[in-house]
């Protein structure tokens, strides 16, 4: 199955992406990772990319798109994909949609997920991170046993910088004047499956499964 899953800032794409990698045997892909695993392999593509960044400018659209086109194309997404963090932009999606059925994997399901923002305020504002593996944590709703360490490795559990209000803002503007687009565009593609992203994640995941049961 192909998949895309959008959703603003804090509204669980991780948790839900977490849940579907262990459900079915398909990559989750992130734009970023795979951007910086080129950048460190010295791939032709990360070549290219790493001017750009090294120069203070955004990788181009097409630099990207050949990267996704590329990974999407790898033996472990032969069985579909799970797309995270791309595409961004109306012409990213445009373009994508192109690549994808050139390829031979068109979209199928793209897993948007709508919370309210009061929430996501309550979500960003109180997630904290452990600083050496990446664990998430919640004041108050899922803290570590011992405060400011990490359950999982013992890490320093802290609060990211740009976990704030005004950042929040800042996204969830981006997110309205960019990646909602793109949502549109794909809603008129007959491929978008909304999801109230402000319940228990068990509650949103068992809706998901349900819609993916379809494409398998």
């Amino acid at each position: 199955m192909n998949i895309l899953i959008m959703g603003p800032a804090g509204a669980g794409k991780g948790t839900i992406s977490e849940r579907i990698l262990k459900e079915y045997e398909i990559p989750h892909i992130s734009t970023g990772d795979m951007l910086r695993e080129n950048v460190r392999n010295n791939t032709p593509l990360g070549q290219e990319a790493k001017g750009y960044m090294e120069a203070g400018k955004l990788v181009p659209d097409d630099v990207i798109n050949a990267m996704v086109e590329d990974r999407l194309q790898q033996p472990d997404c032969q069985k579909g994909y799970l797309l995270d963090g791309f595409p961004r932009t109306l012409v990213q999606a445009e373009a994508f949609t192109e690549i994808a059925e050139k390829i031979g994997k068109p979209v199928e399901c793209v897993i948007a997920l709508d919370v309210d923002f009061e929430v996501l305020v309550d979500r960003i504002t109180g997630r904290r991170i452990c600083s050496k593996c990446g664990a998430i944590y919640h004041i108050p709703n899922h803290v570590p046993q011992v405060e400011g360490v990490c359950d999982e490795c013992g890490g320093e559990v802290v609060q990211r910088k740009d976990d704030t209000v005004e950042q929040l803002k800042v996204r969830m503007e981006e997110y309205e004047n960019n990646t909602k687009p793109v949502i549109d565009y794909f809603e008129k593609l007959g491929v978008v499956k909304t999801f109230d992203a402000a319940r228990p994640s068990d509650e949103v995941f068992g809706d998901v499964k349900s819609t993916l049961a379809q494409f398998e």
